[in-house]
């Protein structure tokens, strides 16, 4: 049986002393927060405009979010991107979530959670930040800042960061949608035009397979050796031993993305090949 124990002067029994909800826990040291280095009126200044720029204006005196999501953890400084990163990728979600309920009520949510998935993935976040100038207003370290291979993960970290700051600065999904919204917008006019828009090997298998000609093979050639050179890879794409697209790009994928997408770009003359279904 077990011994009991003594819990605030009263015996308790072991088992229900380690599930009850009241434990007595040891005192752990408070986390303390880095402060931020005041800003200068120059970088105040320039945070400002870059805000207009983005359609973000009237947001209040609180810049100290802003400054710390445009702070790259290379910069070694004490308060950088990574906390409002995280934050910001739970907003981005429910900010999209919202869009899509706003704008697209059609779709059913099978329909609205593909289109999400495009509309805050890493990809989508990095078109953002360069339509948007951001790496012009990053405290970026210098070996980060000369890793060419590393600036579309950056763009697409220091976004959601972004994200996070605007919402801890304001308290409201307001100014996110202000900026976001008509990004969206273009986005899912794209998207919605070509729903394989960025994912062309899915519709190229989709359609060959509907064609009777089977599963594409994809051929690849590392053309250079140089990170974050688009034209490091040249794939070809075959169906029925014939190739039927190409494509370059800075990785094995996204040759293969590209020559999937020039075999759909012409379909029509594929079409005929022996085995598909309007040839027969």
């Amino acid at each position: 049986m077990p011994t009991p124990v003594r819990l605030g002067g009263l015996e308790q029994n072991p088992a229900y002393v380690l599930l009850s909800p009241l434990r007595v826990c040891p005192q752990r040291p408070t986390a303390v927060r880095e402060v931020p280095v005041p800003l200068s009126d120059e970088r105040r200044r320039r945070l400002v405009e870059f805000l207009a720029s983005l359609g973000l204006t009237g947001l209040g005196p609180d810049l100290d979010p802003i400054e710390e999501a445009l702070t790259h953890s290379s910069a070694g400084r004490p308060l950088n991107h990574e906390r409002l990163e995280f934050l910001g990728d739970a907003v981005l979600r429910l900010a999209a979530a919202e869009y899509l309920e706003r704008h697209h009520r059609a779709m059913d949510v099978g329909q609205r959670s593909a289109l999400r998935a495009q509309l805050v993935s890493d990809r989508w976040l990095a078109e953002l930040g360069e339509r948007c100038g951001i790496e012009a207003i990053l405290h970026l370290g210098p070996v980060a800042a000369g890793d060419w291979a590393a600036r579309q993960t950056i763009r697409a970290e220091i976004c959601e960061a972004l994200i996070g700051g605007l919402y801890e600065a304001t308290g409201s999904l307001d100014p996110v949608h202000r900026w976001l919204t008509p990004h969206w917008q273009r986005s899912a006019r794209e998207l919605l035009a070509d729903p394989y828009r960025h994912n062309w090997k899915t519709g190229l298998q989709e359609w060959s397979q509907g064609q009777g000609l089977g599963l594409p093979h994809y051929r690849s050639e590392e053309r250079s050796r140089r990170h974050g050179d688009p034209r490091r890879f040249h794939c070809w794409v075959d169906l029925q031993d014939r190739p039927v697209g190409e494509g370059w790009g800075g990785s094995r994928r996204d040759a293969e993305q590209q020559a999937a997408r020039s075999a759909l770009e012409q379909r029509e003359a594929i079409s005929p090949l022996p085995g598909s279904s309007e040839a027969s």
